[in-house]
């Protein structure tokens, strides 16, 4: 829905003009100065802005200006009971999108809003790309070479040409969210906004109005109207990470939503179509958490449409030096670095608990520690050996003279990794340099 901000000091005027545009089905949130915009602003986003000039504590004309220094600026149209030929052409050389008279005719303004909504979409449209092209030369670029993340990237492009729903699990660290992005793209959607959610980082008791918008006053604090993230993403795709930690009872609202694909906002009895893709993620076992009853069943058929799971780094050890260089060219930028066989050989040794971002910040450690020399070597890498879970430690264990109970050591290693992680299998499997289906498999085993 297309949201657009008010700004007079005159609250008959605010409300005047709000009445026109929701009669014409866009939503008018209102402002009774610069400064007070410029907070709604920087909470919502926009997609025009109509200010009076003349205005206490802050001016339409400063009120330009800094809209026009934000990274996502919007278009602005003046409106003002002072015209003049030369205050006009100052407007639009400051970067206005058109300027209107008082009095004014309902006819005339709605003109003026169609056509700079039509320059909002240009707008949007040529940030996209720009944020396009930096992805694809930029970190978001999903580098591969081996066979099992092959496997995951053709599962991605053909779920990608429908509406399925997807769940990406794995581990932290292994490019679940870069996954569910070039899912988007892929997809007749990538015209479209790509929403993420971290549910892990939302407050329980505001987890609703952050999906689904809410109404003014319909909590403490909520002085305006709001979209939410659901609204907001409409005709795009909406990502869930962490979508094991909701609550219960926002699971249970989440389902409706995408039952009925209507949200509904806090406060509020109006019910908004809302048509959106949904990927969700986690690095928890949701079979797990549907048999604790800590999540809903319903709701796990419903998001589990096609699961996709990449893997560990560990399990595809040969994309490590294609990632490493991938990430040296990135950080290194400006000077030429290099690896040397010993520095490979000892990154392809190691078995990245932490992954793909482990490695990211491996190699932007070593980078930093190798400065002008244009070489990293084992030495620079050192740290990377000495912080080692499963590197130098290990090489201390030695076979007894009289041998040893081999699965004895193993169900004590069980049984101490689960102890540290609290029971949790998929942290227990990190631990002994597993993968979660391995780990069960050993624990059935012993």
């Amino acid at each position: 829905m297309v949201r657009i901000l008010v700004v007079d000091d005159e609250e008959k005027m605010r409300h005047l003009l709000s009445i026109m545009l929701e009669r014409r089905g866009y939503l008018a949130d209102q402002a009774g100065d610069g400064i007070e915009a410029l907070e709604m602003i920087g909470k919502a986003p926009y997609d025009m802005v109509i200010t009076d000039v003349k205005m206490p504590r802050m001016d339409g004309e400063t009120l330009l200006r800094k809209i026009m220094q934000m990274d996502a600026p919007c278009p602005v149209v003046f409106i003002t009971a002072f015209a003049t030929v030369e205050s006009a052409v100052d407007a639009m050389r400051a970067g206005a999108a058109d300027y209107i008279t008082k009095p004014f005719e309902e006819k005339r303004i709605l003109l003026t809003v169609e056509r700079t909504l039509n320059l909002s979409r240009i707008m949007a449209e040529n940030r996209d790309l720009k944020r396009e092209l930096q992805q694809t030369t930029g970190s978001e670029e999903i580098v591969y070479g081996s066979g099992k993340m092959s496997e995951v990237m053709d599962l991605a492009t053909r779920v990608a040409e429908g509406d399925t729903a997807v769940l990406i699990t794995g581990e932290s660290g292994t490019g679940k969210e870069l996954l569910a992005r070039y899912i988007h793209k892929a997809s007749p959607r990538r015209n479209k906004r790509f929403v993420p959610v971290n549910c892990a980082a939302i407050s329980p008791n505001l987890v609703e109005a952050e999906l689904f918008g809410h109404e003014k006053g319909a909590f403490t604090g909520a002085i305006r109207r709001n979209q939410g993230k659901f609204e907001y993403a409409d005709g795009g795709t909406v990502f869930l990470d962490e979508i094991g930690d909701l609550s219960l009872e926002a699971q249970a609202k989440l389902l409706r939503a995408l039952q009925e694909k209507k949200v509904q906002r806090v406060g509020g009895n109006e019910e908004i179509p809302v048509d959106v893709r949904v990927i969700c993620a986690t690095n928890q076992y949701l079979g797990e958490l549907v048999n604790r009853r800590d999540f809903r069943q319903d709701l796990y058929f419903r998001i589990n449409g096609f699961p996709i799971e990449p893997p560990p780094l560990r399990e595809r050890m040969d994309d490590v030096i294609l990632l490493a260089k991938h990430f040296l060219g990135r950080m290194a930028a400006g000077w030429d670095v290099t690896l040397t066989d010993g520095a490979a050989r000892l990154l392809t040794g190691y078995t990245w608990p932490g992954n793909v971002r482990e490695l990211a910040n491996v190699i932007e450690r070593a980078v930093i520690l190798a400065g002008r020399s244009g070489c990293i070597t084992v030495d620079t890498l050192s740290f990377l050996r000495s912080a080692s879970p499963f590197g130098a430690e290990c090489s201390d264990f030695r076979l007894l003279p009289q041998g040893i109970a081999l699965e004895e050591v193993e169900r004590d290693f069980i049984r101490q990794s689960l102890a540290m992680t609290n029971n949790n299998q998929t942290a227990a499997a990190k631990l002994l340099g597993l993968t979660r289906a391995k780990f069960r498999i050993l624990m059935k085993q012993l």
